[in-house]
């Protein structure tokens, strides 16, 4: 039996918003007389790829020694990013091309993201992403704010596409998001848009863009046990 769906993440999967964090946490740290050279940079983005914003913000307030609450750093960051978000974020190149195919193929398709509520409805608004997933957009608020790597969103996301997970195909660009998926029984692909492909050795298909997704020859695999 052939893979049913499909289940994207969000944030560098299918939109490219790697420089609105950057940017957004470089200024929330200027604000404080922190400097993110590329070392402090290397050392936080390889702690907090894919993580949660809570989460993130919890080890950028540890590693740069900033006495703020972390509820007030998550305020602040979610703040400064929504603003660019607002202000333009693209598809990556090759996902509506590819959403196409797996439309063509009777596939059905789901978002599943760590992203908080407000920047996923700027996202929804912006991009519309109804046209693409429906009603099926998940984020951490529909799994009582548990994150991935915690296989729970996609399970959820499954459970509601009506589908079992054995019968997923996830595509994470992340470490957690790939052991979430993995987690979850999916077969997962891996794309490379952070550059860094050691981050996605987990993942059962590593991939540069989504033009070397060979869909019609994927689907003919056996599914992952």
């Amino acid at each position: 039996m052939k893979y049913k769906a499909i289940i994207f993440d969000m944030d560098g999967t299918i939109i490219d918003t790697e420089k609105i964090w950057q940017s957004a946490t470089t200024n929330l740290l200027k604000q404080r007389g922190v400097d993110y050279c590329a070392e402090f940079q290397e050392e936080h983005e390889k702690k907090i790829v894919g993580l949660s914003l809570h989460k993130s913000c919890q080890i950028l307030k540890d590693i740069a020694n900033i006495s703020d609450k972390v509820e007030d750093l998550i305020h602040e960051m979610k703040t400064l990013a929504d603003n660019q978000y607002e202000e333009g974020i693209e598809f990556i190149d090759g996902f509506t091309q590819f959403h196409s195919i797996a439309k063509g193929h009777g596939l059905k398709k789901a978002l599943a993201t760590n992203a908080v509520d407000s920047t996923v409805e700027i996202t929804k608004r912006k991009l519309n992403l109804e046209k693409y997933f429906g009603t099926h957009i998940y984020n951490i608020s529909h799994v009582d704010n548990v994150c991935k790597p915690d296989p729970a969103l996609y399970l959820h996301a499954a459970e509601k596409l009506g589908i079992d997970p054995k019968e997923c195909i996830a595509i994470e660009d992340s470490p957690t998001g790939v052991r979430a998926a993995c987690s979850a029984g999916m077969f997962c692909i891996g794309i490379n848009t952070s550059k860094k492909p050691d981050r996605l050795s987990e993942s059962h298909q590593i991939i540069d863009t989504y033009s070397e997704i060979d869909l019609p020859k994927l689907l003919e695999m056996p599914k992952k046990k």
